[in-house]
């Protein structure tokens, strides 16, 4: 029986580390958590648990990537109108 193929998402969980300190890192180190369960539970035959933590792992990386980018995007809205007047 060989191991499906799911992803991990385990470079993108520690580009969410690395980028989204200092709010929202938080939620990459979770993501790293998950990512981390991929592998070996795909590799002990539990596709079910590596599909979930695969899932969660992508989860939490976009939950600390979308406030990231909607923060950097108000700051600059509101240091750009700072910059007018």
């Amino acid at each position: 029986m060989h191991a499906r193929n799911v992803p991990n998402y385990l470079t993108q969980a520690i580009l969410v580390t690395i980028f989204c300190i200092p709010l929202f890192g938080i939620f990459g180190i979770v993501a790293i958590i998950y990512a981390a369960q991929v592998n070996p539970r795909s590799q002990a035959g539990d596709y079910e648990g590596a599909v979930k933590a695969s899932n969660n792992a992508k989860k939490w990386c976009w939950i600390g990537v979308i406030p990231t980018i909607a923060s950097l995007l108000i700051t600059y809205s509101i240091y750009s109108q700072l910059i007018y007047y």
